[in-house]
């Protein structure tokens, strides 16, 4: 098991030792990054931040993500975002909290979609909270906007979703109605990420999204959007 940080400066040199200089250039260029960059491969990331998800508690785990990603580090935010991605977290208000604290400050689809992942597991664990990723919906901040789509994916993957499920996917097809005017490329992609996700377990809702508001979007959402509709 790899070594159990009881800082964020412990935590920052274990990372440090796990970098790697050419992946540093590349994933900075790639992802078009300002911040620091240490080049830490992404499946040593995921070993080290499993390894620490188990050995820390709950709010040792809170603690050490939210002083990782004031360090305003790469691959330390990807790796708070990490040690928050749990389906089962009790108490999980305070990991919450700190997860909407973030959400202002995304900047980078890489590091936005890794903090998605962990809020989409404190949204299925309290559907809610979706009443304040509503408000996510007027900002002004394009990467909180596109937030409320990528946390909401989870409504799009089920089989067999009970009626409050249906009515939390008319909820998230109704802000993406709101989006189709943005010609942001990421508001666009968002939508037509989430279209297409729904398309494969409810093509009629997609289909019906399209009819209506089709002639809006960009082509190349629409195009993505119908990827799997016959």
């Amino acid at each position: 098991m790899a070594e159990t940080p009881e800082s964020a400066a412990a935590a920052l040199e274990i990372l440090r030792g796990r970098a790697d200089a050419e992946t540093a250039e590349s994933k900075a260029a790639y992802h078009k990054q300002t911040r620091p960059v240490l080049g830490v491969p992404n499946p040593v990331l995921n070993d080290l931040t499993t390894s620490w998800r188990q050995a820390l508690s709950v709010d040792q785990r809170v603690a050490l993500a939210g002083a990782l990603w004031d360090s305003d580090v790469f691959e330390a935010r990807i790796a708070a975002a990490k040690l928050l991605t749990q389906a089962r977290m009790r108490p999980d208000a305070a990991a919450w909290e700190l997860i909407q604290s973030w959400v202002s400050d995304f900047d980078s689809w890489a590091i936005a979609d890794h903090v998605c992942a962990a809020a989409q597991k404190r949204l299925v664990a309290d559907p809610a909270r979706l009443d304040a990723v509503a408000d996510w919906t007027q900002s002004d901040h394009m990467w909180t906007r596109r937030a409320a789509l990528v946390i909401t994916l989870p409504w799009t993957k089920q089989n067999h979703p009970k009626r409050a499920d249906l009515a939390i996917r008319d909820r998230v097809l109704g802000w993406a109605a709101g989006y189709v005017d943005d010609p942001d490329w990421f508001i666009q992609k968002a939508v037509a990420w989430w279209l297409r996700d729904l398309s494969k377990h409810d093509p009629d809702r997609v289909r019906a999204f399209l009819a209506a508001h089709g002639d809006r979007m960009k082509p190349f959402a629409v195009k993505e959007a119908g990827k799997y509709l016959g």
